[in-house]
């Protein structure tokens, strides 16, 4: 069995569940990214295990393939390059490699790749496991075999896990609830950035600082963009719509947004977007809109209010203790209240500024990188995080 290293000696890390890094394909692959470079910096060794398969978005966003990247090691595992196959398949093998490598500590996440977390076990791995939200209640996986699988990896975790992370007080309360399973709550951080003059943008989509309202997510049902258009259709504005984000399996939910959007020029899809025409699109919104019926912690979230955005959520708890009075919450699902608030703020300019001039100051005071991976690096140590109570495994429910 691994000795626990003392409280200053670095650590050996593997880390795996995530995609594939450096990506903004998912907000675990941008959490994964910004907790190893700056636990590389610490001093840590950190080994993550990339999937071998294709972005998500298609071939032509696949990016370049390291063996190092910012003082991280980078691996790469097989993977079934097929939807449904590609999380089973690299998590796996990604658990196989990390049991036999020499680590300190192994660290899942999500909930789907925690299926494999036995095999590290078995080789009396300190395993770590961050949930990123109740992944099998997302629409795509609601039916069949992907929700049953990802509920199972839930299970294991919440039974064979050193230490679970959680992101928001709603999903540390379920797994106290479900499995009486006590958790460490640590939200997602967010950086300070720099905000850009419209360019890009304005050659590839013809906007303009303020002339635009933006919502910037993953394409699936869950994340309630067909809220957003309906709703938008319906108000009196000469603001355009920007859907920015890739597809994410769900073509087919896809092509119901695009539909819904018929022929108004107005409304923009923009597919993946990164890099410079990103900082663009949150630097230059008008406002940023959030229709989410399930989140985790939301990271898009935290990157709008950062950049200084006025905030429409939907009124889920996930948006809403994060925000608390500094965003304009709709009721969730509700096209109508949403429609009254897109109203609202498109008719109110002065109303806008107060929440711009708001957000950053009091997202970035409160949610901060090196916060999070110090507490993390506490979770790896075996101390316990900011006053919350380590875990006895005795009293989880069995599988």
């Amino acid at each position: 069995m691994n000795k626990r290293k003392n409280n200053t000696s670095p650590l050996k890390i593997a880390v795996l569940g995530h995609k594939t890094i450096p990506s903004r394909q998912g907000g675990i692959e941008i959490v994964v990214e910004e907790l190893t470079v700056r636990m590389a910096k610490l001093g840590h060794k950190i080994t993550v295990y990339n999937r071998n398969g294709h972005h998500v978005s298609g071939k032509e966003f696949d990016e370049k393939k390291l063996k190092e990247y910012k003082g991280i090691r980078m691996k790469y595992v097989p993977t079934i390059d097929k939807k449904g196959l590609a999380a089973m398949s690299a998590s796996f093998f990604a658990a196989v490699a990390a049991a036999f490598g020499k680590y300190d500590v192994v660290h899942f996440h999500a909930e789907g790749p925690c299926t494999a977390l036995w095999i590290p076990k078995l080789f009396r791995k300190r395993c770590i496991v961050t949930i990123h939200g109740l992944d099998w209640a997302r629409d795509k996986w609601k039916s069949g075999f992907g929700s049953k699988y990802i509920k199972f990896g839930e299970k294991v975790a919440a039974k064979y896990a050193d230490e679970i992370i959680v992101l928001s007080k709603g999903v540390q309360d379920y797994f106290k609830q479900t499995y009486g399973r006590d958790t460490i709550l640590i939200p997602n951080g967010v950086s300070r950035p720099k905000n850009v003059e419209a360019d890009l943008i304005t050659k590839k989509f013809g906007l303009h600082k303020d002339d635009y309202i933006c919502a910037l997510s993953r394409l699936t049902e869950e994340k309630g963009i067909h809220y957003l258009i309906e709703a938008y259709q319906n108000v009196k504005t000469d603001k355009k719509l920007v859907i920015a984000g890739d597809t994410s399996d769900t073509d087919d939910y896809v092509m119901k947004l695009k539909k819904l959007a018929g022929n108004n020029p107005n409304i923009i899809f923009t597919g993946f977007v990164s890099g410079r025409t990103l900082e663009e699109l949150y630097s230059n919104a008008y406002v940023y809109v959030l229709p989410s019926k399930l989140e985790g912690m939301p990271l898009s979230l935290l990157e709008g209010m950062s950049y200084g955005n006025c905030v429409i959520g939907s009124d889920i708890a996930e948006i809403a203790d994060v925000v608390e009075d500094k965003a304009i919450l709709f009721k969730k699902a509700n096209v109508e209240d949403l429609k009254e608030k897109l109203q609202m703020v498109c008719d109110d300019v002065e109303l806008v500024e107060k929440y711009k001039n708001e957000a950053s100051g009091y997202i970035c005071g409160r949610y901060n990188w090196e916060d999070v991976v110090n507490r993390t690096v506490e979770v790896y140590r075996g101390k316990k995080s900011c006053k919350e109570k380590l875990v006895e495994n005795s009293s989880v429910a069995s599988i």
